[in-house]
């Protein structure tokens, strides 16, 4: 009986550590706090009289495609919402049959009581004519009725899908901005990532839930390691050209390439500050790979590295600018470093197995990496997500025995990682939230790699 108790006192500890170990994590989807009770009623088409714009469509009289962009806005509305990760989703089949177009039509007796038993309810309508689609949307505290009113918004879109989606994503936003402690949504966020689609390596772009993929670059041989600059308005990234990799420009308010040096030597893995003044990349232009600095014109460039064996993808801190966190091949297999933005006091991070392809967190608190622990031939283990706060270096591991899994990049909320997977039969981009849950496959043609998010 002893033996028992010692075995279960064990087993007890065991599951509290386990616990306290992933517990410990606060990216925003962890908090520790009840999640709102959120419905999200389907917009309506509306009438003159309920949107109360003179000249808007009678009920049914779309003008051309009212109904079908309304069932584009409201899926897409409910997939920001449920995306989110900080949001209880009340399914649709326990709504009220009576859906509110207007706040002259919201029951809140109806949504606040079971079966819905709502905290909040989003809800609206819709008009459109050949050139606009006019969107008018409330958020209500249902259990509120002194004043129930939290959120109150029009919008004047394009009047096609696109414009559709551009209304959903604007209002999903505001109100994950509203109820997620002023954190700003992602919802109009983009990612840019690699696919060989189109028979070479070029950069594409993509919304943030995977709609709008399109070719950005067409650089014609291999582009790799794109990164949005800290304003939104240029991309980095690495391509082999002339038979150099070199450091490349894409400018999104140009739409084409601008001039950036060439250095000599392999160059690749750029990184911007988040002032947007500087740049961090890799360069052998001095023999072994080493960490250089330069401003983003390529000017003043300065090594801050020089270790024996090569040393690639580095990341600045976006908080503060202060430290760059990169992959080093000094102590043998590549590890996880973390030095002083102009490279002295450099610390290793992981210590066993093969670590790479560091992202920081927004809050500047947290690494994501691709850790293979226990590396070697015929050793049990997989390449798999990993998070850790670099002040406690404590971690935990995200994703779990779902194939090769690698290039992390944080959205700008921090409570979203997108990656790339081998897990479905080919690399593809991946979304989770930053606990690791909610993993969903956003591209499926080609192959398709090394996602980063774009930061607003």
């Amino acid at each position: 009986m002893k033996k028992f108790a010692k075995l279960l006192l064990f087993a007890w500890f065991a599951a509290v550590a386990l616990h306290a170990q992933q517990d410990w994590i606060r990216t925003g989807t962890g908090l520790g706090v009840e999640k709102i009770r959120l419905a999200a009623a389907d917009f309506k088409v509306a009438t003159a009289a309920t949107t109360g714009v003179a000249g808007a469509p009678a009920m049914g009289g779309t003008g051309g495609n009212t109904a079908d962009l309304t069932k584009v806005f409201n899926d897409t509305l409910w997939n920001d919402l449920e995306n989110a990760g900080i949001f209880d989703m009340v399914s649709k089949s326990f709504y009220p049959l009576q859906q509110p177009g207007s706040p002259s039509e919201m029951q809140l007796n109806a949504w606040g009581n079971p079966p819905p038993n709502a905290a909040m309810v989003a809800f609206g309508n819709t008009f459109s004519d050949a050139q606009s689609l006019n969107v008018q949307g409330w958020l209500y505290d249902v259990r509120n009725a002194a004043s129930p009113m939290v959120l109150g918004k029009q919008y004047k879109e394009t009047s096609t899908p696109e414009g559709a989606r551009d209304a959903a994503h604007k209002f999903a936003d505001e109100i994950i901005f509203r109820l997620g402690g002023g954190v700003p949504g992602i919802a109009e966020s983009k990612i840019v990532f690699v696919s060989n689609r189109t028979g070479n390596k070029e950069i594409w772009m993509m919304d943030y839930d995977g709609a709008d993929q399109h070719e950005v670059t067409r650089v014609g041989g291999i582009a790799l390691g794109p990164k949005f600059s800290p304003d939104n308005s240029r991309i980095a990234f690495a391509a082999l050209s002339r038979g150099n990799w070199e450091i490349m420009m894409y400018s999104q308010i140009l739409n084409r390439l601008v001039a950036f040096p060439r250095f000599g030597g392999m160059n690749i893995s750029p990184a911007w500050a988040p002032d947007g003044l500087k740049i961090a990349f890799s360069s052998s232009r001095t023999g072994d790979s080493e960490i250089f600095l330069a401003n983003t014109d390529g000017t003043n460039l300065k090594r801050i590295t020089n270790f024996r064996g090569p040393d690639v993808s580095p990341v600045f801190n976006p908080k503060t600018g202060a430290q760059i966190a990169w992959v080093s091949g000094q102590s043998g297999l590549p590890q996880i470093w973390v030095m002083e933005a102009d490279g002295t006091n450099p610390q290793r991070l992981t210590d066993q197995g093969y670590a790479v392809s560091p992202a920081w967190s927004p809050n500047g608190q947290f690494l994501a990496f691709s850790w293979f622990r226990r590396y070697g031939p015929g050793a049990p283990g997989g390449r798999d997500i990993y998070v850790m706060d670099v002040a406690t270096r404590q971690w935990i591991q995200l994703t779990h025995d779902g194939g090769a899994n690698d290039f992390p990049s944080w959205s700008a909320d921090g409570r979203h990682i997108v990656f790339q997977s081998n897990r479905s039969g080919s690399e593809q981009i991946w979304s989770m939230l930053a606990d690791g849950s909610q993993a969903k496959q956003l591209t499926f043609s080609g192959r398709n790699s090394q996602p980063n998010c774009s930061p607003k």
